[in-house]
């Protein structure tokens, strides 16, 4: 049984199974934020926090390609494609650490239900074989 979240305005589905955490980006994100979905194996999950100002933390990040809207929202990875931010204004988010060969270091998802997502995923993490 695969726990599922929805993200701001239902655009972002992340879906929580027994071996990976998928994100799932609207088609707009898709195309304007220049990314794709997202599938992180839960062993290369290093830890999911909360994060209150995600725009600061996304404006903070440096060059990035996508959908910039400064300030407000941000659909777009970091030039080294090492960060995704999927980020609005007023909305926390869950930062999910990654590790593991793929280029991936942190995907930063705006969400109202940031706190039960990173519980979910940290639960996840911790009962999942190589973790």
């Amino acid at each position: 049984m695969q726990n599922r979240s929805r993200g701001y305005a239902g655009a972002v589905r992340v879906e929580i199974g027994p071996d990976a955490v998928k994100v799932r980006l609207a088609l707009w994100q898709k195309v304007l934020g220049l990314m794709r979905d997202m599938i992180v194996p839960l062993r290369d999950i290093e830890g999911a926090e909360v994060v209150e100002d995600a725009t600061g933390v996304a404006m903070r990040a440096g060059i990035k390609v996508g959908l910039r809207i400064p300030s407000l929202y941000y659909a777009a990875r970091t030039l080294r494609l090492d960060e995704a931010f999927i980020v609005r204004r007023g909305t926390p988010a869950v930062s999910i650490s990654i590790g593991g060969e793929g280029h991936l270091r942190r995907a930063l998802l705006s969400t109202s239900e940031a706190s039960e997502l990173a519980a979910r995923i940290e639960a996840a993490r911790a009962g999942s074989p190589g973790s």
